[in-house]
């Protein structure tokens, strides 16, 4: 006979959540012998001090280790995960760091679940089982009354009259069973994330950390990829523009040859030849340039001012290199403010100053052009605003019309 596989699945959930609950009833019920004995022996003999105060030291003894338990339990058989409070332990302990490490390890939630929670939870707990317990015993009430001898099977079941009913409560209580330990395995799991585990708040910074990490690792990937990307383009594609250039600029000279039309072709193609390796050379710079990640971000604005067709004063104070992304980022803000400045403002000149003020990298460029530059217009400067946000730093634009245009960005820049 073929068991449906709805049912075989109702039966295995059953079965793990009646054991689920079976292995709960002595951890649940393991504080109250503690209390019991403190409430017994304060009455006996009237001295509560002591009495509370071993009671108490057992109570915070006991804790820790009944929380490990239970979240095996709640791992192990049903699957529910109970994060653990991990609070970073203050460097010195004060009245106002272990009030805060308190706060964040949260042991009165812990104590409250096993000292007070926890007996209630085991009574509901022996419930389920005790159903489970009559429901099997009603159904196979037929099997065990005809093993008793005749005369006391038919005065205690009145000759069998009451073996039917006795088997239809059985059946319903077995029937019940999935759905009322299920409903209480989920009440001890709400209850136990509740309290067992970090609150909502600590969840979501937990989360907002992750997040932060992940984006740390995001942006240092991309920065990664775009240096690869400047490599190849540097030793392959350019390398071989060069050769082609060379080339056509033999041609040219050792072959005189030629046709005019034919030397006109070359001459053209040569010309072309070095207008694409021009503009490639702005692209790898654009993208990442090696001397920023060779010698850092002084090197890399001290070549960028040079190369600027207008005047740059350049003031840069570093303590020392901060990390690759912040260098890029700073990089590439300074070289579109400045490239925005020379075709867009008609600026006659340009200040650019870098400095580090503690885990902060500020970034200020301003220059005498005709002003009117937007942030919220939808421009490049939009671009700028968003890989500065990516690093959670700010960025700000001061252009009025007539100018000056002051451009400045801040970068957390600690390691």
């Amino acid at each position: 006979m073929t068991i449906p596989a709805g049912l075989r699945r109702t039966v295995l959930r059953a079965r793990r959540d009646t054991g689920f609950l079976a292995a709960g009833v002595l951890p649940h019920l393991a504080l109250v012998p503690v209390w019991s004995w403190a409430a017994t022996t304060t009455a006996r003999t009237g001295n509560w001090l002591l009495t509370v105060s071993m009671s108490a030291a057992l109570v915070l003894l006991g804790t820790p280790v009944l929380t490990v338990v239970q979240r095996a339990r709640y791992r192990v058989l049903i699957g529910v995960e109970v994060p653990r409070l991990t609070p970073t332990a203050p460097e010195q302990w004060t009245w106002a760091s272990t009030a805060r490490w308190l706060a964040a390890t949260r042991p009165w939630r812990k104590i409250g679940y096993h000292l007070l929670l926890s007996p209630l939870l085991a009574l509901l707990e022996l419930l389920v089982l005790v159903v489970a317990a009559a429901g099997l015993a009603c159904v196979i009430a037929y099997a065990w009354a005809w093993a008793l001898p005749t005369g006391i099977r038919q005065d205690w079941f009145g000759y069998l009259t009451q073996l039917p009913v006795y088997t239809a409560a059985g059946l319903l209580l077995l029937c019940a069973l999935p759905w009322t330990a299920r409903a209480v395995a989920r009440a001890e799991a709400r209850l136990a994330l509740g309290l067992l585990g970090p609150s909502r708040a600590q969840r979501l910074q937990e989360r907002v950390d992750q997040l932060a990490v992940s984006r740390t690792d995001l942006i240092e990937a991309v920065d990664a990829e775009r240096r690869r990307i400047e490599r190849d383009l540097h030793d392959g594609t350019q390398q071989r523009l060069v050769s082609l250039a060379v080339n056509l600029g033999l041609a040219i000279a050792t072959r005189p040859d030629l046709p005019s039309d034919a030397r006109e072709e070359i001459a053209r193609a040569h010309l072309e030849a070095k207008e694409a390796i021009a503009e490639l050379n702005d692209l790898v710079r654009g993208l990442h340039p090696a001397v920023l990640e060779d010698r850092g971000l002084d090197a890399a604005l001290s070549g960028l001012a040079a190369r600027t067709p207008l005047p740059v004063r350049l003031r840069v104070d570093l303590e020392e290199r901060v990390a690759p992304s912040v260098e890029s980022v700073a990089y590439f803000v300074i070289s579109e403010a400045l490239t925005n400045a020379t075709k867009h403002a008609n600026a006659m000149r340009a200040e650019v100053t870098v400095r580090q003020v503690g885990e902060v990298l500020r970034v200020r460029v301003t220059d005498d052009g005709l002003g009117g530059a937007d942030a919220a217009a939808g421009t490049g400067l939009t671009g700028l605003a968003k890989r500065v946000g990516s690093l959670d730093g700010a960025f700000h634009v001061s252009s009025p019309v007539g100018g000056p245009t002051t451009i400045t960005a801040e970068l957390p820049c600690a390691r």
